[in-house]
């Protein structure tokens, strides 16, 4: 239940100045906003959170259902009757290559399966390369405009895609998604920060679920309209239209929305700033101001864990993001309009799912039935093992397409406690500095995008279900090997180095000091407050 005092007497339990409510009064316009907000702004926070990770993954993923319809597949008649009575190669939904030909009159490229993987990796090389830049940037100058402004960029981009494709083929287009991936990366480290500000502890399983849940929301909206957008052989362009129209729009609402935290907030409530100053604990502390405690961060065995899991994490799910259109399409053989459906149907799951674990998570926690530490790790086991076993089962399904999309959709339902468990667990370890942290084990894990395209177009060379089964069984060894990794480091209690001034240094710590001797060490009854919002 919210507190009641006011945010003066708030900021004086912080020992901070008061910015947001000075001595004058508030204008008309500000008190009418104020009124007008009967919904907390964190979760206006979280709902446009969301919907800017779903922006973000609809212009990620929209070009690896489009690229199916861009790519000329067309073989020769001798070929196509091989295939036919190939066992390790499934029949076509369509009667004839000239009806398949018919049906894709757009595709105008002549890419083989390396240059294709190529291009759907170019995304994460921008991506990685933008990751502690854009932490750096949210922790100095605040994550509303360090978000904005890149994803309006790689709206932007998304949106020439289809002009810079026509004029420049192949190269072009893989410089272009190099920089719609560096436009994304600040968008995770920056997400991080604003909820390390915005939400208290006990919500942020459920915050977590609610805001990174939009990836889900992304890749189902994504997946559907651009099944819808490409079927009937309409022009491939239309899909990068369309998303990247979208972007702007989100642009606009969040530019008018959201605040960095609450204590820039124009008008949010007085009731509800004054319950974030006593529950968050990073409410403007002196902390943050002191250098990102690299050395630390380096030596942390949870951090490693950390960056262990998700990078298995990323391996199965940018293998499912990136992959399972053209395995929809090449290996099964489904239509266009029934990829883009059926594609979507996995993230619907992993979305649905998402909540639950958190919601499970959160209560379990509450009630004390396990530790934020425990939660962590079995829900980041579920996420890792399950989808690592359904995949595999999908694999030897062969083409009986039914057991393959049912086993794709319970892969993906189980990966959705991934949310409530390793990916909020950067705002357990290190709420100061949850955004460098976040920055580093996306930077790291990002490497997962850049090699499983890629890897995955060198081993299916002729999109066979053997060759498939092969790179689904690395994608195996990776998810639960990482895996194993977590659930040996991980750890769920706030880390030492992150609030040195509270902390101190261990007794066995020799690398020099990791804070500002210029800051003066915080007044005791901020110490004081910041223990009891913990």
């Amino acid at each position: 239940m919210e507190e009641q005092d006011g945010p003066a007497q708030a900021h004086k339990l912080l020992g901070q100045k008061t910015t947001q409510f000075p001595n004058t009064p508030d204008n008309a316009l500000t008190r009418t906003l104020r009124s007008c907000c009967v919904i907390p702004q964190r979760y206006i926070l979280g709902v446009m959170g969301l919907l800017g990770v779903c922006n973000a993954y609809t212009m990620r993923v929209c070009l690896n259902l489009a690229i199916t319809q861009m790519v000329n597949h067309t073989k020769s008649s001798n070929e196509s009757m091989t295939n036919l009575f190939d066992d390790d190669t499934c029949h076509n939904e369509l009667n004839s290559t000239s009806s398949s030909a018919a049906s894709k009159p757009h595709a105008i490229f002549e890419w083989d399966e390396k240059t294709q993987g190529l291009i759907l990796s170019g995304f994460y090389y921008g991506y990685a390369a933008t990751q502690v830049p854009g932490g750096y940037l949210a922790e100095k100058f605040g994550g509303k405009w360090t978000l904005g402004v890149g994803l309006l960029s790689t709206a932007l981009f998304t949106f020439l895609t289809p002009v810079v494709i026509r004029s420049t083929g192949a190269i072009g287009l893989f410089i272009l998604r190099v920089l719609q991936g560096m436009g994304e990366g600040p968008t995770m480290p920056a997400l991080m920060i604003m909820l390390a500000r915005w939400v208290p502890p006990h919500e942020r399983s459920f915050q977590g679920a609610l805001v990174f849940g939009g990836a889900q929301i992304g890749n189902i909206f994504g997946s559907f309209m651009s099944g819808i957008l490409l079927a009937d052989g309409r022009d491939w362009a239309y899909v990068f239209y369309f998303f990247g129209g979208f972007g702007i729009f989100w642009f606009c609402l969040w530019s008018l929305l959201c605040y960095s935290t609450p204590n820039v907030h124009p008008y949010i409530s007085k009731k509800e700033l004054a319950y974030l100053n006593k529950n968050v604990t990073t409410a403007e502390s002196t902390t943050k101001k002191d250098p990102v405690p690299w050395k630390a961060i380096l030596r942390s065995a949870p951090a490693w864990a950390l960056v262990c899991a998700a990078v298995g994490h990323d391996w199965g799910y940018y293998t499912m993001v990136t992959d399972l259109p053209k395995y929809s399409h090449d290996v099964l053989k489904f239509n266009i309009a029934t990829t883009g459906t059926l594609t979507a149907l996995p993230y619907i799951a992993m979305w649905i799912s998402s909540f639950l674990f958190g919601y499970v998570c959160d209560l379990c926690i509450k009630k004390g039935w396990h530790t934020i530490k425990t939660g962590r790790i079995i829900h980041t086991t579920v996420a890792a093992t399950g989808p690592a076993i359904c995949i595999i089962l999908a694999s030897y399904a062969g083409c009986d397409r039914t057991a393959a999309m049912v086993y794709f959709v319970l892969s993906m339902a189980l990966m959705g406690g991934f949310y409530s468990g390793m990916k909020v667990n950067a705002l357990d370890l290190a709420p100061n500095y949850a955004g460098s942290l976040t920055s580093l084990v996306n930077t790291t894990s990002t490497f997962a995008g850049i090699a499983t395209p890629y890897l995955i177009g060198l081993m299916t060379p002729n999109s066979t279900l053997s060759e498939w089964r092969a790179a689904f069984w690395v994608c195996f060894a990776v998810l639960v090997g990482t895996n194993v990794v977590y659930c040996i480091w991980a750890d769920g209690k706030q880390q030492w180095w992150d609030d040195v001034r509270q902390f101190g240094y261990p007794p066995d710590w020799k690398h020099g000091s990791l804070i500002d001797e210029r800051i003066p060490e915080q007044p005791e009854s901020v110490k004081l407050s910041d223990e009891k919002a913990g």
